[in-house]
């Protein structure tokens, strides 16, 4: 898909950005791989490993999406965009909150506005379990953000521009994720969590690099495209990465949930489910299928379903923990 083409993904330094470079790099020939981002640092530290020099179709290009002269600029010829860039820290957010608008909301607004003007096909923005009944700042941008990206498509009109999101829950081993915190803590004999009966989604960046690349190939424009994924309870993910230590029980932090949902029942309504996720469609749109099977396999989600880390059907265990932070411990050792 990728081959001879223009790819640009926003946020490119991040945990996700620079693994789905990685696999593109390998797994594809693009003519153009843009790497965009506000960091000069992570861009140097980056090209030190994947250097232009060795992958010749790679590009490194300075920019925010807060700035829309530079979004036209770097879309110039670009024909798919992985837009991953965001504020995502639920304390900055809340303390910072104009901050994370400006990126998270009118970020996505510029970057509709150059992706439609500069003719690029296909566009996927990265979305998070956080934007389904929000309750926290970072939760809720994100989810104005899905609105303006999936309202792109009627704003397009008469141009080629489809725009579509991917929804998933937290990310094994990114910055700022539970796993490398508790990995640290360990040494100390005492791991803090904060609810012992806190559910989260759980996905690995292999995964969700995988998903929006599938993801681009479902598309036809305006879904949520969310991937069923297990869940995990917090206290045995302490037992998996610490199993001699004590928890010590802190409370729920201001922001966050007991448990995390990423189709609610409201939005289950105008939701089709595949073997292995879910599409959410815009609402005009899902009143097309009446309530039927799509022809592509999907079929409509049953009244009253929501899909929440509480009442999920697949579960890992502590011995599936335990091999996932197996392998984390590994590749860091490499």
């Amino acid at each position: 898909m990728f081959d001879g083409k223009s790819v640009l993904v926003t946020g490119g330094t991040g945990s996700f950005g620079r693994r789905f470079v990685e696999f593109v790099l390998r797994c594809y020939r693009p003519r153009r791989l843009i790497v965009f981002s506000r960091d000069e640092l992570k861009q140097q530290e980056m090209a030190r490993q994947l250097s232009p020099q060795t992958h010749r179709s790679l590009r490194y290009f300075l920019g925010d999406v807060r700035d829309r002269d530079r979004l036209y600029r770097a879309f110039d010829g670009v024909e798919f965009v992985v837009h991953a860039a965001a504020l995502k820290q639920v304390p900055s957010c809340e303390y910072n909150p104009l901050e994370a608008i400006k990126t998270n909301v009118l970020g996505a607004a510029h970057l509709i506005d150059a992706a439609i003007d500069r003719g690029v096909e296909r566009v996927i923005a990265l979305s998070t379990d956080k934007a389904a009944n929000p309750i926290n700042l970072y939760g809720a941008t994100k989810l104005c953000a899905d609105k303006l990206f999936i309202a792109a498509n009627n704003y397009a009109g008469r141009h080629r521009t489809r725009f579509a999101v991917v929804r998933y829950g937290n990310v094994v081993a990114s910055r700022g994720s539970v796993i490398p915190f508790f990995l640290k803590m360990r040494d100390t004999g005492v791991l803090p969590i904060t609810d012992p009966r806190m559910t989260r989604f759980w996905i690995t960046l292999e995964q969700g690099v995988d998903f929006v690349l599938s993801s681009f190939d479902r598309m036809r424009g305006g879904e949520i495209l969310v991937p069923k994924i297990p869940s995990m309870n917090i206290v045995d993910l302490a037992r998996a990465i610490a199993p001699h230590c004590r928890t010590e029980t802190i409370g729920i932090r201001p922001g966050e949930k007991l448990h995390e949902t990423m189709i609610s029942v409201d939005d289950a309504r105008h939701t089709l489910a595949y073997d292995d996720y879910y599409a959410i469609l815009p609402a005009a749109e899902s009143q097309t299928f009446h309530r039927t099977a799509d022809p592509e396999g999907g079929k409509p989600c049953p009244d009253g379903f929501s899909y929440s880390s509480d009442n999920n059907t697949d579960w890992l265990s502590v011995e599936q923990l335990r091999q996932m932070i197996g392998r984390l411990d590994n590749r860091k050792a490499a």
